[in-house]
């Protein structure tokens, strides 16, 4: 399971005090991740297994909101894992501790090549609807390794 933290720290002013455990039953938190794989038909109940094994581990880490097994009803190769998750940083650390990179990453790896995860940025219920501004930073396409440091400047000789 995930490492729950030990120790809190508290917030230094009142500008960044917030419950992010609120957000945990707010409709639009966070983050999905939706993870698609093309699993051979006489693999797919030791893929499900797999998968619901998973998503246990995955539970257990802070952040986790909820998590889905489908399968297509299309196509009975294409099975997806979604997950949904408080906030980014939630889900990235929850893929840094030990037990997910060994009984998580190896299932992850296996899924096809494509962006996963996604902001939640629109949400209609019954009884609501809300929109969210996507964090995205309006140059994130334009800007690439090392481009956002400035100009370059020529090292001063000693």
């Amino acid at each position: 399971m995930c490492p729950r933290p030990t120790r809190r720290r508290r917030p230094t002013s009142v500008s960044n005090v917030f419950d992010l455990n609120a957000l945990a039953d707010s409709p639009t938190s966070g983050l999905i991740v939706i993870s698609r794989f093309r699993v051979p038909a006489e693999q797919v109940a030791e893929f499900a297994a797999t998968s619901r094994n998973a998503i246990a581990v995955l539970a257990g880490c802070d952040g986790f909101i909820e998590a889905l097994l489908g399968q297509s009803t299309d196509e009975p190769d294409l099975l997806t894992i979604t997950s949904r998750w408080l906030h980014v940083g939630a889900y990235r650390r929850a893929l840094s501790t030990f037990e997910v990179k060994v009984s998580v990453i190896p299932l992850l790896s296996l899924a096809i090549d494509e962006s996963s995860a996604y902001e939640i940025v629109h949400h209609r219920t019954e009884d609501s609807v809300t929109d969210s501004a996507s964090g995205l930073a309006a140059d994130a396409g334009s800007i690439g390794l090392g481009d956002a440091a400035g100009p370059a400047i020529r090292s001063v000789p000693s």
